[in-house]
């Protein structure tokens, strides 16, 4: 095999791929990158878990395919001087690198124990512009379960309708859910979960622009197609919360709060929250204002932030990073908070109605006085 391709390009195509290579395996094969060459260069990782394919454009003289040595090739390739590469892979798999007065001779493997990528064949497939995709993933994905005790719940489902994509992930604490309304209906009506570990890969792939990602889903996988770049992985199964049920609607009290000033308070007082004694934050929702309150053994803690509405002295606890993450994916300006009682969760909604997202909190419950 024989190529010459831009090195910035190849930086970019190796650093995409090698984020799905096995670190140590016992298929030493799936421990390096797939490069295939043909009309240009394909960069595949697989770590028989989620695999991702990079194409970069190359001037392929002679095509071939070998697997290269993750680590030593990418780092080659990034201290390279700037301009064109030249790599040539001989009969016995030996790798040539030339890029201005800098040259390399390192070894390859051959090709014939790499395992092939799952085939989703001809499945359903939906798109979506990759900035509103990227918007479903980061801001749900920090709410899935890390309890392998119920595996499907550490992914995020989707569910495809007419005109709606929504992504929704729990973990028995709190859950988040994201609905993107679209102009172009699939025609398709999808449920299925990716796992966390898929879509943090994908989510670092995609784009904030308007150009469009595809999700092509399989009987046991789906793949990705974002703009040079494709990455499959299974589909978890199992039976996901129906969040429909849990997530209370008709809340009788309705405040309204800006999200900055709400998100301030809270980091304010979680800061003599520690991991080890994680006490809950004591919130009071009253006429105009939202007292916030903790002691822990580090010390106390109190601050208010203004609300609009009367919480009618309302007095729940909640724990502190969970308010906190979900306020920090919140895309509005201001924010609803619908609460019921002191034992109820508090779901945060979107004050605008061009938006569609709900964040659900479970309560903490915390000593009198």
């Amino acid at each position: 095999m024989r190529f010459t391709c831009e090195k910035s390009a190849l930086v970019t195509g190796l650093s995409v791929a090698s984020r799905t290579v096995a670190q140590k395996s016992t298929l030493s094969a799936i421990e390096g990158i797939l490069c295939r060459g043909t009309e240009n260069i394909s960069l595949t990782g697989y770590n028989m878990e989620t695999g991702i394919t990079c194409q970069i454009e190359a001037d392929v003289t002679d095509p071939g395919v070998c697997i290269l040595p993750a680590k030593l090739f990418g780092d080659i390739i990034r201290r390279l001087p700037e301009g064109p590469v030249t790599v040539v892979v001989d009969e016995s798999y030996k790798i040539s690198i030339r890029a201005g007065y800098a040259s390399f001779t390192i070894s390859a493997e051959s090709a014939d124990d790499y395992p092939e990528l799952p085939d989703v064949g001809s499945g359903r497939c939906v798109r979506i512009p990759q900035r509103e995709l990227k918007n479903l993933i980061s801001g749900t994905i920090f709410a899935v379960s890390e309890n392998e005790a119920r595996p499907i719940h550490t992914g995020v489902k989707f569910e495809v309708e007419e005109d709606t994509i929504s992504a929704i992930a729990v973990d028995g604490f709190r859950l988040a859910r994201r609905t993107y309304h679209t102009d172009n209906p699939s025609g398709y009506k999808l449920n299925f979960v990716v796992p966390s570990g898929g879509l943090k890969e994908v989510e670092k792939i995609l784009t904030d622009s308007e150009d469009e990602a595809a999700m092509i889903l399989g009987p046991r996988h789906i793949l990705f197609e974002i703009g040079s770049a494709t990455l499959v992985c299974r589909l978890l199964e199992g039976d996901f919360l129906d969040w429909r049920k849990v997530v209370p609607t008709n809340c009788p009290v309705k405040l309204c709060a800006h999200v900055s000033d709400l998100a301030a308070s809270i980091e304010r007082v979680g800061l003599i929250v520690s991991e080890k004694y994680k006490s809950p934050v004591r919130c009071v929702f009253s006429n105009q204002v939202l007292l916030m309150k903790t002691n822990t053994t580090i010390g106390a803690a109190e601050d208010r932030c203004a609300i609009a509405g009367d919480g009618k002295e309302l007095e729940i606890g909640f724990n502190v990073r969970y308010l906190a993450d979900a306020l920090r994916v919140i895309p509005t300006e201001e924010v609803v908070m619908e609460l019921t009682n002191s034992l109820s969760p508090i779901v945060l909604t979107p004050a605008e109605e061009k938006y569609d997202f709900s964040y659900m909190v479970l309560p903490v419950r915390i000593k009198n006085g």
